[in-house]
Protein backbone atom coordinates (compact mmCIF):
# COMPACT_ATOMS: atom_id res chain seq x y z
CA UNK A 1 0.00 0.00 0.00
CA UNK A 2 1.09 3.60 -0.63
CA UNK A 3 0.96 5.98 2.92
CA UNK A 4 -0.63 8.44 0.44
CA UNK A 5 -4.05 5.82 0.53
CA UNK A 6 -4.31 7.39 3.88
CA UNK A 7 -6.73 10.44 4.32
CA UNK A 8 -5.11 13.40 6.22
CA UNK A 9 -1.50 11.81 6.65
CA UNK A 10 0.49 14.45 6.32
CA UNK A 11 4.63 14.36 5.40
CA UNK A 12 4.33 11.19 3.70
CA UNK A 13 7.25 12.47 1.64
CA UNK A 14 9.89 13.57 4.18
CA UNK A 15 11.72 10.27 3.92
CA UNK A 16 10.75 9.36 7.60
CA UNK A 17 9.03 6.64 9.33
CA UNK A 18 5.12 6.99 10.27
CA UNK A 19 4.14 6.68 13.81
CA UNK A 20 0.69 5.25 15.10
CA UNK A 21 0.16 6.59 18.70
CA UNK A 22 -2.34 6.95 21.14
CA UNK A 23 -3.90 5.63 24.31
CA UNK A 24 -4.76 2.03 24.59
CA UNK A 25 -8.36 2.73 24.83
CA UNK A 26 -10.38 5.97 24.75
CA UNK A 27 -11.05 6.75 28.25
CA UNK A 28 -12.48 10.37 27.97
CA UNK A 29 -12.46 13.40 25.60
CA UNK A 30 -9.87 15.16 27.73
CA UNK A 31 -7.19 12.27 27.12
CA UNK A 32 -7.58 11.66 23.61
CA UNK A 33 -7.08 15.53 22.69
CA UNK A 34 -4.05 15.90 25.12
CA UNK A 35 -2.17 13.40 23.89
CA UNK A 36 -3.43 14.21 20.17
CA UNK A 37 -1.88 18.06 20.95
CA UNK A 38 1.54 16.57 22.04
CA UNK A 39 2.17 13.63 19.60
CA UNK A 40 0.72 15.87 16.36
CA UNK A 41 3.12 18.77 17.59
CA UNK A 42 6.19 16.68 17.72
CA UNK A 43 5.51 14.65 14.69
CA UNK A 44 5.11 17.88 12.47
CA UNK A 45 8.37 19.28 14.28
CA UNK A 46 9.98 16.22 13.22
CA UNK A 47 8.53 15.66 10.03
CA UNK A 48 6.86 12.31 10.98
CA UNK A 49 3.88 10.78 9.39
CA UNK A 50 1.22 10.64 12.40
CA UNK A 51 -2.25 8.46 13.06
CA UNK A 52 -4.30 8.47 15.92
CA UNK A 53 -4.78 5.40 17.80
CA UNK A 54 -7.29 4.85 20.14
CA UNK A 55 -9.54 1.40 21.00
CA UNK A 56 -12.99 2.38 21.11
CA UNK A 57 -13.45 -0.78 22.68
CA UNK A 58 -11.56 -3.86 24.76
CA UNK A 59 -12.53 -7.00 23.76
CA UNK A 60 -9.70 -9.30 24.66
CA UNK A 61 -9.46 -8.60 28.54
CA UNK A 62 -8.02 -11.06 31.43
CA UNK A 63 -10.86 -10.79 33.82
CA UNK A 64 -14.57 -9.66 33.91
CA UNK A 65 -13.75 -6.58 35.90
CA UNK A 66 -11.35 -5.29 33.17
CA UNK A 67 -11.95 -2.07 31.71
CA UNK A 68 -13.28 -2.61 28.30
CA UNK A 69 -14.90 1.11 27.40
CA UNK A 70 -16.94 4.06 27.84
CA UNK A 71 -19.71 3.05 25.21
CA UNK A 72 -18.59 2.13 21.66
CA UNK A 73 -20.68 5.27 20.13
CA UNK A 74 -19.14 7.62 22.56
CA UNK A 75 -16.00 6.58 22.17
CA UNK A 76 -16.25 6.76 18.34
CA UNK A 77 -17.46 9.79 18.40
CA UNK A 78 -14.26 10.98 20.62
CA UNK A 79 -12.43 9.35 17.80
CA UNK A 80 -13.85 11.48 14.87
CA UNK A 81 -13.42 14.63 17.08
CA UNK A 82 -9.82 13.92 17.10
CA UNK A 83 -9.28 13.32 13.23
CA UNK A 84 -11.36 16.73 12.86
CA UNK A 85 -9.70 18.96 15.05
CA UNK A 86 -6.45 18.21 14.03
CA UNK A 87 -6.86 16.95 10.67
CA UNK A 88 -5.06 13.75 11.16
CA UNK A 89 -6.21 10.20 10.19
CA UNK A 90 -7.00 7.72 13.03
CA UNK A 91 -7.07 4.02 13.93
CA UNK A 92 -9.33 1.86 16.19
CA UNK A 93 -9.63 -1.93 17.01
CA UNK A 94 -12.58 -3.91 15.84
CA UNK A 95 -13.26 -7.40 17.02
CA UNK A 96 -16.65 -8.46 15.58
CA UNK A 97 -17.60 -8.49 11.97
CA UNK A 98 -20.57 -5.93 12.89
CA UNK A 99 -17.61 -3.78 14.33
CA UNK A 100 -16.17 -2.99 10.89
CA UNK A 101 -19.20 -1.11 9.40
CA UNK A 102 -19.48 0.31 12.38
CA UNK A 103 -16.00 1.65 13.40
CA UNK A 104 -15.42 2.68 9.55
CA UNK A 105 -18.19 5.59 9.38
CA UNK A 106 -15.51 7.26 12.37
CA UNK A 107 -12.45 6.13 11.46
CA UNK A 108 -9.61 5.95 8.28
CA UNK A 109 -8.04 2.74 9.33
CA UNK A 110 -9.38 -0.31 10.81
CA UNK A 111 -7.26 -2.31 13.51
CA UNK A 112 -7.16 -6.56 13.45
CA UNK A 113 -6.07 -7.21 16.82
CA UNK A 114 -3.10 -10.10 17.25
CA UNK A 115 -5.26 -12.90 18.46
CA UNK A 116 -7.74 -12.24 15.58
CA UNK A 117 -5.22 -12.27 12.67
CA UNK A 118 -6.84 -15.29 11.32
CA UNK A 119 -10.24 -14.82 11.58
CA UNK A 120 -11.58 -15.19 7.75
CA UNK A 121 -14.93 -13.51 8.08
CA UNK A 122 -13.40 -10.14 10.37
CA UNK A 123 -10.28 -9.50 7.82
CA UNK A 124 -12.82 -9.64 4.72
CA UNK A 125 -15.67 -7.64 6.48
CA UNK A 126 -12.89 -4.82 7.32
CA UNK A 127 -11.57 -5.54 3.51
CA UNK A 128 -15.00 -4.59 2.05
CA UNK A 129 -14.91 -1.32 4.37
CA UNK A 130 -12.64 0.34 1.99
CA UNK A 131 -10.50 1.05 4.40
CA UNK A 132 -6.82 0.59 5.11
CA UNK A 133 -6.77 -2.07 7.48
CA UNK A 134 -3.63 -2.97 10.02
CA UNK A 135 -3.30 -6.66 10.78
CA UNK A 136 -1.15 -7.63 13.95
CA UNK A 137 0.75 -10.57 13.91
CA UNK A 138 -0.37 -13.24 16.04
CA UNK A 139 2.08 -14.01 19.31
CA UNK A 140 1.44 -17.49 17.98
CA UNK A 141 2.00 -16.88 14.02
CA UNK A 142 5.50 -16.65 11.69
CA UNK A 143 6.09 -13.94 9.88
CA UNK A 144 5.46 -16.36 6.56
CA UNK A 145 2.17 -17.05 7.60
CA UNK A 146 0.91 -13.26 7.89
CA UNK A 147 1.08 -13.76 4.17
CA UNK A 148 -2.06 -15.54 3.84
CA UNK A 149 -3.75 -12.64 6.66
CA UNK A 150 -2.81 -10.20 3.71
CA UNK A 151 -4.01 -12.24 1.09
CA UNK A 152 -7.95 -12.45 2.83
CA UNK A 153 -7.82 -8.87 2.28
CA UNK A 154 -6.14 -7.95 -1.08
CA UNK A 155 -7.83 -10.79 -2.66
CA UNK A 156 -11.07 -9.59 -0.66
CA UNK A 157 -10.70 -6.16 -3.12
CA UNK A 158 -8.81 -4.20 -0.88
CA UNK A 159 -4.60 -3.71 -1.21
CA UNK A 160 -4.22 -1.16 1.40
CA UNK A 161 -3.04 -3.81 3.71
CA UNK A 162 -0.12 -2.93 6.62
CA UNK A 163 1.20 -5.39 8.50
CA UNK A 164 2.08 -5.33 12.51
CA UNK A 165 5.15 -7.24 14.17
CA UNK A 166 3.91 -6.92 17.92
CA UNK A 167 6.48 -10.46 19.92
CA UNK A 168 6.27 -13.88 19.69
CA UNK A 169 4.77 -15.84 23.17
CA UNK A 170 8.18 -16.58 24.90
CA UNK A 171 7.52 -18.90 27.48
CA UNK A 172 4.23 -18.66 29.36
CA UNK A 173 4.91 -14.42 30.62
CA UNK A 174 6.91 -12.82 27.90
CA UNK A 175 7.45 -12.13 24.02
CA UNK A 176 10.07 -11.36 22.16
CA UNK A 177 11.02 -9.76 18.71
CA UNK A 178 12.72 -11.41 16.08
CA UNK A 179 13.46 -8.39 13.89
CA UNK A 180 13.62 -10.98 10.85
CA UNK A 181 10.00 -11.02 10.99
CA UNK A 182 10.50 -7.06 9.26
CA UNK A 183 11.99 -7.88 6.12
CA UNK A 184 10.33 -11.43 5.79
CA UNK A 185 6.49 -9.56 5.88
CA UNK A 186 8.03 -6.79 3.62
CA UNK A 187 8.70 -9.40 0.81
CA UNK A 188 5.11 -9.73 0.91
CA UNK A 189 4.84 -6.12 -0.78
CA UNK A 190 3.08 -4.75 2.28
CA UNK A 191 3.67 -2.07 4.59
CA UNK A 192 5.70 -3.47 8.30
CA UNK A 193 4.93 -1.61 11.44
CA UNK A 194 6.71 -2.68 14.49
CA UNK A 195 4.39 -2.36 17.95
CA UNK A 196 7.24 -1.12 20.34
CA UNK A 197 4.97 -1.07 23.33
CA UNK A 198 2.58 -4.32 23.09
CA UNK A 199 5.70 -6.47 22.00
CA UNK A 200 7.16 -5.87 26.13
CA UNK A 201 3.78 -6.71 27.72
CA UNK A 202 4.11 -9.67 30.03
CA UNK A 203 1.18 -11.66 30.22
CA UNK A 204 -0.60 -14.29 31.94
CA UNK A 205 0.23 -12.58 35.30
CA UNK A 206 -1.22 -14.26 38.62
CA UNK A 207 -2.68 -11.00 39.08
CA UNK A 208 -5.41 -11.09 35.59
CA UNK A 209 -3.27 -7.67 35.10
CA UNK A 210 -0.65 -7.54 32.24
CA UNK A 211 2.99 -6.39 33.11
CA UNK A 212 5.20 -5.47 31.25
CA UNK A 213 9.02 -3.24 30.70
CA UNK A 214 8.45 -0.01 29.36
CA UNK A 215 11.95 0.98 30.05
CA UNK A 216 12.74 -0.93 26.63
CA UNK A 217 10.37 0.80 24.72
CA UNK A 218 13.01 3.08 23.15
CA UNK A 219 15.19 0.09 22.70
CA UNK A 220 12.68 -2.17 21.14
CA UNK A 221 11.82 0.74 18.99
CA UNK A 222 15.78 2.22 17.76
CA UNK A 223 16.47 -1.86 16.92
CA UNK A 224 12.97 -1.51 14.74
CA UNK A 225 14.34 1.48 12.56
CA UNK A 226 17.66 0.14 12.35
CA UNK A 227 16.25 -3.25 10.69
CA UNK A 228 14.18 -1.32 8.34
CA UNK A 229 10.73 -1.18 9.02
CA UNK A 230 8.60 1.41 7.86
CA UNK A 231 6.49 2.81 10.69
CA UNK A 232 6.13 2.28 14.62
CA UNK A 233 3.16 1.50 17.06
CA UNK A 234 3.52 3.42 20.53
CA UNK A 235 0.52 3.49 23.09
CA UNK A 236 1.13 6.81 25.29
CA UNK A 237 -0.46 8.01 28.00
CA UNK A 238 0.22 11.40 30.54
CA UNK A 239 -0.02 9.16 33.12
CA UNK A 240 -0.07 5.38 32.50
CA UNK A 241 -0.05 4.20 36.00
CA UNK A 242 -3.85 5.24 36.38
CA UNK A 243 -4.46 4.09 32.35
CA UNK A 244 -7.84 2.15 32.47
CA UNK A 245 -5.93 0.02 29.82
CA UNK A 246 -2.39 -1.57 29.43
CA UNK A 247 -0.55 1.81 31.22
CA UNK A 248 2.38 -1.31 32.51
CA UNK A 249 3.48 -1.08 28.92
CA UNK A 250 3.07 2.18 27.69
CA UNK A 251 5.10 5.10 27.21
CA UNK A 252 4.37 8.01 29.37
CA UNK A 253 3.82 11.64 27.28
CA UNK A 254 6.50 13.23 28.36
CA UNK A 255 9.14 10.84 27.20
CA UNK A 256 8.20 10.92 23.78
CA UNK A 257 10.12 13.73 22.68
CA UNK A 258 13.65 12.60 23.33
CA UNK A 259 13.04 9.32 21.64
CA UNK A 260 11.65 10.53 18.51
CA UNK A 261 14.11 12.70 17.87
CA UNK A 262 16.93 10.10 18.27
CA UNK A 263 14.28 7.92 15.93
CA UNK A 264 14.69 10.30 13.11
CA UNK A 265 18.32 10.52 13.58
CA UNK A 266 18.70 6.86 13.29
CA UNK A 267 16.50 6.94 10.41
CA UNK A 268 18.09 10.09 8.76
CA UNK A 269 21.66 7.62 9.16
CA UNK A 270 19.62 4.71 7.74
CA UNK A 271 18.22 6.47 4.51
CA UNK A 272 21.52 7.15 3.90
CA UNK A 273 23.37 3.08 3.81
CA UNK A 274 23.63 1.74 0.57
Amino acid sequence: MKLQDIPKLKHTDAGNFFLIAGPCAIEDEQTAFEIATHVKTLCDELKIPYLFKGSFKKANRSRLDSFTGIGDEKALKILQKVGAAFDLPTVTDIHTIADAEMAAAYVDVLQIPAFLCRQTDLLVAAAKTGKTVNIKKGQFMSADAMEYAQNKVTQSGNDKVMLTERGTTFGYQDLIVDYRNIPRMQSFGGTVVLDCTHSLQQPNQKTGVTGGLPKMIGTIAKAGIAAGVDGLFLEVHPQPLTAKSDGANMMKLENLALLLNNLTKIKHVMNNIK
